[in-house]
């Protein structure tokens, strides 16, 4: 659930109204609203910008969610799975991009300009067995850097997960992880 607010603008909304209430509270010379506002808004409103600063942005669907495809990953989803799926679709805080330590441990992230960059995900079905697919966009990296990497792909997101990489378009890589039988 908290994953789904950006707890950057909460802290930037109650820190403001916080410190607003504090300056105003100065200036009427009520002290106690006034220490209040002080000593509570201002350090919130502060952690409010670092995390703003901090923030990556939750990632989105490609694809709208059937409940059939909702019923699928219920039964077959791995739990590596399931955490990739919950971890891109939330905001997090404090990292480069979404996955980046997965595609440095992978070799796919030499440095921060290299990097392919997660911009949706979607579900499907493959042959009656769940599938996440991860939409990166992979402009520095082929499609054959990533088929040689297969192998520790699979073992990196397994068990129980073969690797399908596509090229849908010339700058774009879809990496799917589909549940094995």
């Amino acid at each position: 659930m908290f994953g789904k607010i950006s707890l950057g603008s909460v802290g930037l909304v109650v820190g403001g109204i916080l410190s607003v209430v504090g300056f105003a509270a100065y200036g009427f010379g009520n002290a106690t609203l006034n220490l209040a506002g002080m000593f509570y808004g201002i350090p919130i409103l502060l952690g409010g910008l670092a995390l703003k600063a901090a923030e990556i942005k939750p990632i989105a669907y490609s694809k709208a969610l059937s409940p059939e495809l909702e019923a699928l990953r219920d039964s077959q989803a791995t739990a590596t799975q399931q955490q990739i799926r919950k971890d891109v679709t939330r905001y997090r805080y404090g990292q480069d991009c979404h996955l980046d330590d997965a595609l440095e441990r992978l070799g796919l992230s030499p440095t921060d300009e290299e990097r392919p960059l997660l911009h949706h995900i979607r579900e499907e079905s493959r042959e009656g067995r769940y599938a996440l697919v991860l939409e990166f966009k992979s402009p520095l990296f082929s499609l054959e850097d990533w088929q040689t990497r297969q192998e520790k792909i699979e073992r990196f997101f397994g068990p129980d997960v073969t690797a399908a990489i596509a090229q849908p378009t010339e700058d774009e890589i879809e990496l799917a992880l589909i549940r094995t039988e």
